[in-house]
């Protein structure tokens, strides 16, 4: 189904086949329309679904082609607030694309750098802002910009921006909103809060779920190796003596974690930054673009700094600590094996990771294969526990069960294969 049959107008038609793109994703295909149409949206869809243009191209379309006018004129009519500063810078690379024909502005608000550049261009009039909750506040409360003239709101990555802790900021950026407006509204995953708070913003929205995030993708080769806590680092720079193994996007769960595994890869001749919330804007965006070109090999993020990371043909995720939400997981490795290409997750888990594992392959349906072929084994298969994680951790589940003598560990025999 080509994008013409959705009813898009010639300019961004145009320049959607310049960008390459022939045919929409579901998520495109479903919520084009819905949004064309003038009606709230509440979608759920993970990244790497094409979510970005599926709300990106329809509001280009509703605001029209812009009239030759002074600048200086143009009115905030479309708000994107997302929880990041690279998704925002994303998001708007995609608008400036998808919209090159239409003579519609765009512009990137966030922190962490001078805002002097962003006041200028909201004096010379934008259409659309992108931005983050802190910045959008702040540029409001110094009386640089309004919200008055907003007749599309998107909020994206709602779960994140929760996480996060903007709720508040959300709240109060919604009360400057004119009451007549159509509003977006995306999430990866839908919690009790999440679905609570879109109620407070929808009006009769319709609802569109695309690539539930219990599945993941099929092409991805997934695989656990069971390692000691202290024994990861050296597992890592044994997997990357792979020379297959041209760029790879490891996740840690902690920013401390993160530099830490940096310094150690490095130490041994392994190019590698990290992307993470204590890092300045430009030593983030100098990573990733460093990363993209495959002069550095190794990029480490945590979970919230990699949300807007789309790197082209990304074979390897690598799970240095699995994610205590299972969800998550499932995010991680959606970062490779995109549109066909290969992909590849391999995931650390040491004993007190077991329970997470769980979680994830009840969540997915599915057992990890296991790789037991590696030089670090899981030895300290019962390692001491806290008093707050004696008997159920917090997830609910009960702690790993110390496993008979003489028996492979976790269940597993050594060919890798459940038990």
């Amino acid at each position: 189904m080509p994008f013409r049959s959705l009813s898009i107008i010639e300019p961004v038609v145009k320049a959607l086949h310049e960008e390459g793109y022939t045919s929409p994703t579901p998520i495109q295909a479903e919520a084009i329309p819905i949004i064309l149409e003038g009606n709230d949206l509440l979608g759920c869809a993970q990244t790497g679904t094409g979510k970005t243009a599926a709300f990106a191209i329809p509001i280009l379309q509703l605001l029209g082609a812009a009239e030759k006018r002074n600048d200086k004129k143009r009115k905030i009519r479309s708000l994107i607030v997302t929880p990041t500063r690279e998704l925002a810078i994303q998001i708007g690379d995609s608008f400036s694309a998808y919209g090159r024909h239409t003579g519609l502005n765009n512009t990137v608000i966030f922190g962490g750098v001078n805002q002097n550049p962003q006041i200028s261009a909201l004096r010379n009039g934008v259409d659309i802002v992108i931005a983050t909750p802190g910045r959008l506040l702040d540029l409001v409360n110094q009386g640089f910009l309004h919200l008055r003239d907003v007749e599309i709101l998107v909020l994206d990555e709602a779960d994140r921006m929760l996480d996060m802790g903007f709720i508040h900021d959300i709240r109060k950026i919604l009360a400057m909103l004119p009451k007549k407006r159509q509003s977006l509204f995306f999430s990866a995953t839908m919690p009790p809060e999440i679905v609570k708070l879109a109620a407070t913003i929808l009006s009769n929205p319709s609802k569109v779920s695309v690539t539930p995030v219990s599945s993941t993708v099929e092409i991805i080769n997934q695989q656990i190796c069971f390692v000691d806590k202290g024994n990861k680092n050296s597992l890592l720079v044994h997997l990357l003596k792979n020379q297959d193994i041209r760029t790879a996007l490891v996740f840690t769960r902690t920013k401390h974690g993160a530099d830490k595994v940096v310094k150690y890869l490095q130490k041994h001749n392994i190019t590698a930054a990290a992307i993470h919330g204590n890092k300045a804007q430009n030593a983030r965006q100098r990573a990733l673009a460093n990363f993209k070109e495959q002069t550095m090999r190794v990029l480490v993020a945590t979970d919230i700094a990699a949300r807007g990371i789309d790197v082209d043909e990304l074979e390897y995720v690598i799970n240095f600590d699995m994610s205590n939400i299972a969800e998550t997981y499932v995010h991680r490795i959606g970062r490779t094996g995109r549109a066909g290409a290969k992909g590849t997750a391999i995931s650390f888990c040491d004993a007190e990771e077991k329970e997470y594992l769980r979680d994830v392959e009840k969540l997915i349906a599915k057992k990890i294969p296991v790789n037991d072929t590696h030089p670090f084994p899981l030895m300290d298969h019962n390692p001491v526990k806290t008093p707050k994680q004696q008997g159920r951790s917090n997830s609910g589940h009960p702690g790993p069960k110390p496993p008979a003598s003489g028996k492979p560990k976790w269940g597993y025999s050594r060919s890798g294969k459940n038990k």
